[in-house]
This record gives C-alpha cells, structure tokens and sequence, in this order.
C-alpha cells in the first residue's frame, strides 16, 4: 500500500527518478479506484428496469442518487490524480536519463506505445543526471 500511495506524498515532485514498481503501483491503485468507483456507478443504475421499459416501448427510467454520487466521485478523484499521474511518469522517464517532455510522444500516432514500452523499460542503473538509482540499497531513503 505504501508504493500505491507513495506518488500522491510526492505530489508536485517532478525531480528526481521514480523506479517500475512506483509507477505501476500508482496504477494499479488507479484501477482498483476506477473499478469501485464504477461498481458504484452501475449499482446507481436500474438496468432491469431500463431493460424492462424498453421492452414495452416507454422512455427508460432516470438513474439512482448513487449513480450520480459514483460519477461525482470519479470526476473528483480524475482531478486530483492528474498532476502526481504526469509527475511519476516524468520521474520514471528521468529514470532512464530521458527528459520529462517525452512525455509528449503521448499526443502523436502510436506514442502512447512508445511511452508504455519506456515505462516497462529498467532504469539507468547508477546514478544519472536527474539523481542517484532509486534501486540501490544506500539510496533507498531517499525516495520514500
């Protein structure tokens, strides 16, 4: 719990590096988050009813408070993950000695691609010129 989170206490920390398991950490607590976040949404959501109304032709039923608490929900939480989102994948890139603006490869044909296969690919080991390896042992205190 303590690598999913850790992107959120370095909030508006672009410098430095940030290693794999930081990053896909932060993901996975973004998916665990949108996936409950939607199960919410959906439980919001009269299905059967909907199913049932368009089976006899009238107009479909409105959702549920909890539908629009869930969407709320997710919009807040999209906000507020955008900005330690774009700082842990500049970190990743200064990992491998790359500057942040790679990042924008993201905005052409194929460059989300290219920036998955960068956050897949190990870092420069020792240290570099954004800062020391995050995987070596003596610096470990530092990117907690």
């Amino acid at each position: 719990m303590e690598w999913m989170l850790l992107p959120l206490r370095r909030y508006f920390d672009f410098s430095g590096r940030s290693r794999r398991k930081e990053y896909w950490m932060w993901v996975l607590f973004q998916v665990i988050v949108f996936a409950v976040l939607m199960a919410l949404m959906f439980a919001g959501m009269p299905l059967a009813d909907i199913a049932a109304a368009e089976q006899m032709g009238m107009p479909a039923p409105e959702p549920g408070i909890l539908f629009y608490i869930a969407i709320s929900l997710l919009g807040v939480f999209m906000l507020a993950i955008f900005i330690p989102t774009l700082a842990v994948v500049v970190r990743r890139l200064h990992d491998q000695d790359k500057s942040g603006w790679w990042y924008l490869i993201n905005f052409i044909p194929f460059g989300g691609i290219v920036l998955l296969v960068f956050m897949c690919t190990q870092g420069t080991s020792g240290e570099n010129r954004f800062g020391p390896d995050p995987l070596d042992p003596a610096n470990a205190g530092a990117f907690n």
